[in-house]
């Protein structure tokens, strides 16, 4: 089949979640429609739909100049079978004692290796991207040293194999993974089930800690957190409030220029440095709570 993609960007949130809703209304209407903060710092957001028939140019244009957009481009997509692409180009990943996978490369697990296996139609947060895997190093490090959490939280938990790896090394600890998105967490409890650990992680739908689940099991002596700059910046308070003295904090989702604000934004909120890891253009910083 087919498909076509509409993609534009233009400043700020709100514009752009409302050119979001206004794509719903075209027609022919999008499959669907997406609006992300561009992870290069430069503020913009992007709008972008799909289409299975070739969408109204003229209709886009007055769309975009309504809401202060850039023209959108429209672009057909070859037909390909995206599962099967994956699964060619989508190498094992290992990062210190884990080894993050797809089902296809079940038989390659080292011996003594951690696995966590994430299906290529799920590939947002197979390991590949930067911040997952500083997250994963930064965690291991961390259990090398002999810290071992009994409290964990994964925040914009995605694929949630943040989650996954905390339970596959600490069996005695609780852990809860969130994520704003209900599809992420559909996804989560997929994987959880594809690891045979249904059951191992509470999953649940939430903006940052605004969950009563999360309120309950707080303070937490480990703090996964792998989403962008604002986000992060916007709950280092809520992260300090839900963070045991002396628990440990993982963020990533950084620019690696954007890492010293982030941090100078926890450190107002009682957080001191412990590792920086830097992969490509993406930063993982580790922390802990004073106290």
């Amino acid at each position: 089949m087919t498909t076509f993609t509409a993609l534009t960007t233009l400043d700020g949130k709100a514009p752009a979640e409302a050119l979001g809703a206004a794509m719903e209304g075209l027609d022919p209407a999008p499959t669907g429609v997406g609006v992300f903060e561009m992870e290069d710092g430069s503020g913009l957001w992007e709008v972008g739909g799909y289409f299975d028939a070739a969408p109204d140019e003229v209709a886009l244009a007055l769309l975009a100049a309504a809401h202060g957009a850039r023209p959108f481009a429209v672009s057909q997509l070859p037909e390909v079978d995206w599962v099967a692409h994956v699964k060619r180009e989508l190498a094992p990943v290992e990062a210190g004692r884990f080894f993050v996978h797809g089902s296809h490369d079940a038989d390659k697990l080292p011996e003594g290796r951690v696995g966590l296996l994430i299906e290529a139609a799920m590939a947002f947060g197979t390991g590949h991207h930067g911040t997952t895997l500083g997250c994963l190093r930064a965690f291991d490090r961390l259990l090398g040293a002999g810290i071992a959490p009994r409290n964990v939280a994964d925040i914009g938990c995605g694929t949630a194999v943040l989650a996954m790896a905390a339970a596959r090394c600490l069996p005695d600890a609780q852990i809860i993974a969130s994520d704003i998105d209900p599809v992420a967490i559909e996804v989560a409890e997929a994987n959880l089930a594809a690891n045979a650990m249904a059951g191992a992680v509470t999953c649940v739908t939430a903006a940052g800690f605004e969950a009563d689940p999360l309120a309950r099991r707080a303070p937490f002596d480990l703090v996964f957190a792998n989403i962008l700059k604002g986000p992060l910046i916007d709950l280092a308070p809520a992260v300090a409030d839900h963070t045991a003295p002396g628990g440990h904090v993982i963020l990533s989702g950084l620019l690696t220029h954007q890492a010293e604000e982030v941090g100078a934004a926890y450190a107002r909120c009682g957080f001191n440095p412990v590792a920086s890891d830097e992969i490509v253009d993406w930063t993982t910083l580790v922390l802990t709570k004073s106290g």
